[in-house]
């Protein structure tokens, strides 16, 4: 990809965005809200809105006909969930109708979370030549990336990387290999609880389920934490290394760091414990002003 649509890519996303899962909604109500919550996202700055939990162009959407410059984009889809040709086809009719709010964000997922997971990196390649045969641009579409042949794809054959659950370290790590015109914007989870055991705990909660998952556990133990940090639930080391937590100051100095270590965007995901279906929209307000 040229370096000009590289910097006009990271100028469209900004510096932050949020990273949300169940953005979707079956009942008119939830869909009115998702709609109201997206133009308050745009509103309050954010320059992107990522869709979490084996997302689509489908639920893009009306996310994107709700708002008039918020990038929204998946992150990620799952290669193994949805047939390239759909892929292509679902991007093609969104780029039609609504140019340069879209972005397709693909990974390989987890072994645990699908039957059909082979090969996941050969499996990645042949999806990217697929797309390249449908016309999806490399300009349009960002990978999953964590290990060191995956974000050699992102550089080689997307427009950068999106890394979930990952630290500032990893950060360096990806932008070294990346190079300083793909886009980087690692997602990062945020407890907004200044009390250090129950911010920590909210943390473990939330963590449990990523423990469980190789692709997560392998790539701390990459970068310096070991099977003891793996534990019961994670020490406070890898817990405070993958959440920001505390008061506005030091939320915002965790935020900074990733932006220090390489990162053109930071995604953003609200974990307050309450019900994940329910919106955490005062908490995308707060966010907002400690941003400013």
């Amino acid at each position: 990809m040229s370096d000009a649509l590289s910097d006009a890519l990271k100028e469209t996303v900004g510096r932050y965005g949020i990273w949300r899962a169940f953005m979707r909604s079956d009942d008119p109500a939830g869909q009115a809200e998702l709609a109201e919550a997206a133009a308050e996202l745009e509103g309050l700055g954010y320059g992107a809105l990522w869709l979490g939990g084996n997302s689509s162009a489908a639920e893009a959407v009306p996310l994107i006909e709700a708002t008039s410059t918020l990038t929204v984009a998946t992150s990620i889809q799952s290669i193994w969930d949805h047939e390239p040709a759909d892929s292509a086809a679902s991007f093609a009719e969104l780029e039609a109708a609504h140019p340069g709010r879209f972005l397709l964000g693909l990974g390989v997922s987890h072994a645990k979370q699908t039957d059909q997971y082979r090969r996941p990196y050969s499996a990645l390649v042949a999806y990217l030549d697929a797309m390249n045969e449908a016309a999806v641009p490399a300009s349009r579409r960002l990978l999953a990336a964590l290990g060191p042949k995956t974000l050699e794809l992102a550089r080689d054959r997307a427009a950068g990387a999106i890394p979930y659950l990952t630290t500032p370290e990893h950060t360096a790590y990806a932008r070294e290999i990346l190079g300083e015109a793909p886009l980087l914007a690692p997602e990062l989870k945020v407890v907004l609880e200044s009390e250090p055991t129950r911010a920590r705990t909210l943390a473990r909660d939330y963590l449990a389920v990523y423990l469980a998952l190789p692709n997560y556990t392998n790539n701390f133990l990459r970068h310096g934490f070991t099977e003891d940090d793996l534990t019961n639930g994670g020490s406070d080391r890898l817990i405070d290394a993958l959440f920001a937590w505390g008061d506005e100051t030091t939320i915002r100095s965790r935020i900074d760091a990733f932006h220090e270590a390489g990162a053109d965007h930071v995604a953003l995901q609200v974990v307050s414990g309450g019900p994940r279906d329910a919106l955490p929209r005062q908490e995308w307000r707060r966010l907002a002003s400690l941003l400013t």
